[in-house]
């Protein structure tokens, strides 16, 4: 029989797994009591479960985590484009099997960014398991979209040309990686470049490019189903806590006020930082989650 800090060692200890799903290999990362209520961290662009390196060692203290890597992210699985479609619908199937796998039955649900549109199409299909939101500029609201999505990215939506396709091309380079992570962040100093050289060289994988290309022009579809994320806050209310860099340059602030319209269940904390809130600001974020799940009916 095991101690108890034999156990609480274990609990802190963080796991790095693969489990298929259909014919891909899914990469997740999972720490904290196997019996704790289940926390299913969603990542974003152009990142993996990576992203939650200093949120997990906080959440799992009490909560059992699984952070997975979606399809064409991290170390799960990046199959060609001819073999897998790269559609936020398809992204959102693979990660319905990801959690019929593990048999998840109830669990909260934290999204930012590409896990938003992913992680709300998994809360409309299974409304019975989610136990409360975290939305860290995870946006589902026209009024929180800034700038990055008119202009090139708006021509490339409406006209999927080759000449449009190629505009867009400079989002997927260093540059575009380092403007994402440091933008609207007042100390820099506090950015690791860890994130951002793997993000990298992942990205600069061969033929990676043309599948976030894919993925980019299908963004456009999410913003369709707005209203539909829409509908479901206000029909089942679940709890939400939207923690948001204010400064972020692609999500706004009204982004996250929006979820306050729909579902009075809803906090919304701001912090002075960008889009990788987590990179300047975890261990706030994490309090901020476990005040959160405390009061929730698990």
């Amino acid at each position: 029989m095991l101690c108890l800090s034999q156990v609480q060692a274990e609990n802190a200890s963080v796991h790095y797994r693969t489990i298929k799903v259909g014919t891909l290999t899914i990469f997740y990362r999972e720490a904290g009591p196997k019996d704790a209520p289940v926390i299913l961290l969603m990542h974003g662009y152009p990142t993996s479960s990576f992203m939650f390196r200093n949120l997990i060692p906080i959440l799992s203290e009490k909560y059992h985590v699984i952070a997975p890597d979606m399809p064409g992210f991290g170390f799960s699985d990046a199959p060609a484009r001819e073999d897998y479609a790269y559609t936020f619908d398809n992204i959102a199937n693979t990660m319905q099997g990801f959690i019929d796998e593990l048999a998840l039955k109830r669990f909260a649900l934290y999204i930012f960014d590409y896990g938003a549109p992913v992680g709300l199409r998994l809360a409309i299909h299974n409304p019975e398991k989610i136990i409360g939101i975290i939305s860290q500029n995870g946006n589902a609201y026209e009024q929180g979209l800034l700038d990055w999505s008119h202009g090139l990215v708006k021509a490339y939506w409406e006209h999927a040309t080759k000449e449009n396709r190629d505009a867009v091309r400079s989002f997927f380079t260093i540059d575009g990686t380092n403007f994402q992570y440091h933008e609207g962040v007042s100390d820099k100093s506090l950015v690791s470049p860890d994130g951002i050289f793997q993000d990298q060289q992942l990205m600069d994988r061969p033929g990676n490019v043309e599948k976030q290309l894919d993925l980019l022009l299908d963004y456009r579809n999410n913003i369709t189903l707005y209203p539909v994320f829409q509908q479901y806050f206000r029909d089942r209310k679940p709890p939400i806590l939207a923690v948001w860099g204010n400064k972020d340059p692609y999500f706004g602030p009204a982004g996250a006020e929006g979820f306050k319209h729909d579902d009075p269940n809803t906090i919304v904390k701001f912090y002075d930082t960008g889009h990788f809130a987590l990179e300047t600001h975890a261990r706030e974020i994490g309090e901020d989650i476990l005040q959160f799940m405390a009061q929730l009916h698990v």
